[in-house]
């Protein structure tokens, strides 16, 4: 998987675990889902994100190429 598949499996994750735990445990985590959103519209602005910098480090590749060879 690439760095754009695996961020995009990251923040569905924490919405869905933030949205859930709002849900079951304090409204509170709805903060977290906040942040995650406002982290993903920054993203799309600014074109940097923190979490594609740890995929990278952690040998993500870029590109579906890369995968393929």
């Amino acid at each position: 998987m690439t760095v754009d598949r695996w961020l995009r499996l990251i923040a569905g994750t924490f919405v869905f675990a933030s949205a859930v735990l709002a849900a079951v445990h304090s409204p509170y985590w709805l903060l977290f889902t906040g942040f995650v959103g406002l982290n993903m519209a920054q993203s799309a602005v600014t074109n940097w994100c923190p979490m594609m910098m740890v995929l990278r480090k952690l040998g993500v590749p870029d590109s579906a190429a890369a995968v393929n060879q």
